[in-house]
């Protein structure tokens, strides 16, 4: 099950990632969509880095819940436009990147396995492939 907490105004319809989540895995998880202001403050005191981002994941071990990930709307509007594809798309595309990390996947210190896997799950549901080409 995804836990869905919306803490914007963009109206995001939480079914349309049920498919990708079931193909991945099947412990809860919850997804937080919000602002560039807030997610600064996580990216800040969880990465000390005093910038927004676009995803943070926060894994949680042992626990009946796999973890949260954290999606800025700003800057999926952002890549939205800049990547020429739907905010949800980009929602998407994000969402796939945060639940790898919650995984255990690790573009940072894997040999592209993270990679491939994203590219596996964007052409099985056939997603934009700018996540690809934005992280090549």
């Amino acid at each position: 099950m995804i836990e869905f907490d919306n803490r914007t105004d963009f109206e995001f319809n939480i079914n349309s990632l049920q498919e990708i989540y079931k193909y991945l895995t099947n412990k809860d998880i919850e997804l937080i969509l919000t602002t560039n202001e807030e997610i600064q403050e996580l990216n800040k005191t969880f990465r000390n880095k005093n910038t927004p981002t676009d995803v943070l994941s926060f894994p949680l071990v042992d626990m009946p819940i796999l973890g949260s990930i954290v999606i800025s709307i700003d800057k999926a509007k952002e890549g939205a436009e800049k990547f020429n594809h739907s905010i949800e798309d980009e929602i998407k595309l994000l969402f796939i990147h945060g639940l790898l990390h919650l995984l255990g996947y690790d573009h940072e210190t894997d040999n592209g396995e993270m990679r491939e896997k994203e590219k596996e799950i964007i052409e099985k549901f056939n997603l934009p492939k700018s996540l690809i080409i934005r992280n090549d």
